[in-house]
C-alpha cells in the first residue's frame, strides 16, 4: 500500500484537534464547577451572618424582611447548624433527621469533606458551627465531564468500528475483483490448452502424456472455478463429506514427497451435507499445505472425520513446530503469517470459506510442540 503523508498529517491533525476541543470542555466545566461552587460558599457566609444577627439579638428587636428573605431562599443547601450548646438544627433536609444522633455525625463527616464549616462568631465568641454540602446542581455537575467523556469515548467507538467496517468491506471488494479477474485471466490460455490437447491426441501420442495434460487442465479449471467463487455467494450442493475429503486429501497425497506420511480416517463411510465442491477442497489443500510448511517437508499429516450431534468435525494434524496460544486467533486475520514469503491469505480465506459460505467454524483445537490439530466444524443437514 502507497504511503499518503497528507492521509497521515490529516489524521494526526484531527486527532490534536479532538484533545484540545475535549481539553477546553473539561477546563470550561471545571472552572464553572469552581465558580459555582465559590458563589454557593458566598450565598451560604451569608446565611451564617444573618444567623449570627438572629442568636445574639434580643426576642423584641425587629430584625427586618432582608433576614426573613434570606432564610426563605436557601432551599437547595443541605445545611446542619450545631449550637454552642450541643442542640442541632438541620435545613434542607429531612425532619427526622434532627432525632437521629448517629446520622447527623455522618452527616457532618461527609459535609466537612466537602466544604470548610463555618463558624458563627460575635464579639470573638463562637455562637454555632454551620456544616453543608453540596447542593443537587452541583453534585450533578461534578458528574458532568465524567458523563461528557463517556459520550465522547462512546462517540470515537462508533466513528472507529463504523471506518473499520468500510476498510473491512472495500479490502473485501478488492479481493473479490482480484479474484475473477485472475479466474478471467486463467480462462483465456486454458482453453487454448483444451484444443491443443484435443490436437495431440489425435496424433496418436503417448495416451499417458494427453491423460496428465487433462489432469493439469482439470486442475487449473478447478483453480479457476475456486477464484470464481470468491467475493460471490457459492452455490452449495448436497455432497458426500467424506468423499469430497478424501478426494482433496488424496490428491495431495499423490504429489508430495515420500518424506511425509499421510493417514486418512472417517467413522462414517458417507455423509451428506450442503458444500461447494471447489471451496471445500481448498480448504482442505490449504490446512495440509501449512501442515506440511510447518514440518518443514517431514513428518505425518492425518485427517479424521468424527460427527458429533448436529456437527461434523473434520480434524487436520501435522506433526510441525506448532503454533503460540496467543496466536490463535490472529492466524485468521488477513496478511497474519509465519512464513518468510507469505502473504498471509491462506488461512484468511479458509475461515471466509468455512464461516461465512458454510456457516461453519474452524479454530486452532491444540497446538505444542509436537503439532497442531486444526479444526472444521460443518452443519449436518437435519
Amino acid at each position: 500500500m502507497a504511503f499518503n503523508p497528507k492521509n497521515k498529517f490529516s489524521n494526526f491533525f484531527l486527532l490534536i484537534a479532538s484533545f484540545v476541543i475535549v481539553s477546553l470542555i473539561l477546563w470550561n466545566t471545571n472552572s464553572f464547577f469552581k465558580k459555582f461552587k465559590e458563589e454557593e460558599r458566598y450565598k451560604m457566609e451569608i446565611w451564617a451572618t444573618a444567623q449570627s444577627e438572629l442568636l445574639q439579638s434580643s426576642e423584641d428587636r425587629d430584625l427586618g424582611n432582608l433576614h426573613v428573605k434570606i432564610f426563605q431562599n436557601n432551599t437547595s443547601t443541605p445545611m446542619i447548624l450545631v449550637n454552642r450548646d450541643g442542640s442541632v438544627k438541620t435545613n434542607n433536609m429531612p425532619v427526622e433527621m434532627e432525632s437521629d444522633s448517629l446520622g447527623i455525625q455522618q452527616k457532618i463527616a461527609k459535609f466537612k469533606s466537602e466544604n470548610n464549616p463555618i463558624a458563627i462568631t460575635y464579639d470573638g465568641e463562637t455562637l454555632a458551627t454551620l456544616y453543608y454540602g453540596n447542593s443537587e446542581v452541583l453534585n450533578k455537575l461534578k458528574y458532568y465531564p465524567i458523563a461528557l467523556l463517556l459520550i465522547i469515548l462512546l462517540f470515537g467507538a462508533v466513528i472507529f468500528f463504523f471506518f473499520k467496517t468500510n476498510k473491512a468491506s472495500e479490502q473485501n471488494k478488492l479481493w473479490a475483483g482480484m479474484a475473477k479477474e485472475t479466474a478471467h485471466q486463467i480462462s483465456t490460455p486454458l482453453t487454448s490448452l483444451l484444443g491443443w490437447n484435443e490436437l495431440l491426441k489425435n496424433e496418436n501420442l503417448n495416451s499417458a502424456i494427453t491423460e496428465e495434460i487433462e489432469k493439469d487442465i482439470d486442475r487449473l479449471q478447478t483453480i479457476t472455478e475456486r477464484f470464481s467463487n470468491i467475493g460471490s455467494l457459492p452455490k452449495l450442493e448436497l455432497l458426500d463429506i467424506v468423499e469430497e475429503t478424501k478426494k482433496a486429501f488424496e490428491y495431495l497425497q499423490m504429489r508430495s514427497s515420500r518424506l511425509i506420511r499421510y493417514t486418512f480416517n472417517s467413522r462414517v463411510e458417507s455423509l451428506p451435507i450442503m458444500l461447494n465442491s471447489a471451496l471445500y477442497n481448498w480448504t482442505i489443500e490449504n490446512l495440509v499445505k501449512n501442515g506440511i510448511d510447518a514440518m518443514k517437508g517431514k513428518g505425518s499429516i492425518s485427517l479424521e472425520i468424527i460427527p458429533d450431534g448436529k456437527y461434523v468435525n473434520i480434524l487436520i494434524s501435522d506433526t510441525g513446530q506448532g503454533i503460540p496460544k496467543s496466536s490463535f486467533q490472529t492466524i485468521f486475520e488477513p496478511g497474519v503469517t509465519t512464513k518468510k514469503r507469505g502473504w498471509g491469505l491462506g488461512l484468511s480465506l479458509v475461515k471466509r470459506i468455512v464461516e461465512e459460505y458454510h456457516k461453519g467454524k474452524i479454530k486452532v483445537l491444540t497446538s505444542s510442540k509436537q503439532g497442531t490439530v486444526m479444526q472444521i466444524s460443518l452443519l449436518i443437514n437435519s
